[in-house]
């Protein structure tokens, strides 16, 4: 399954799950970050990043050219919850 088919299952069952009166708060949401201009100055796929660090889970500090060293990078981002 491609990673299309999968996010349109995602959003699919989204629709049963969530109910109507919270995906219209966050629907509003969505359109009213795009409006604001944000996704001129978002990363882009393909953009490179300044080297950064990052605590892990025990609080150690992470740097991303020492994981770059070791192979390509992925990052996610969460949101958080609604």
């Amino acid at each position: 399954m491609s990673l299309a088919e999968q996010l349109d299952a995602i959003r699919a069952g989204a629709a049963t799950r969530i109910p109507e009166e919270k995906r219209a708060i966050m629907g509003a949401a969505t359109t009213a970050l795009r409006a604001s201009g944000i996704l001129d100055s978002v990363v882009k796929v393909g953009d490179q990043l300044p080297d950064f660090a990052l605590p892990n889970v025990e609080g150690t500090a992470v740097r991303s050219g020492d994981l770059l060293a070791r192979g390509p990078l992925v990052l996610t981002f969460f949101r958080g919850t609604w």
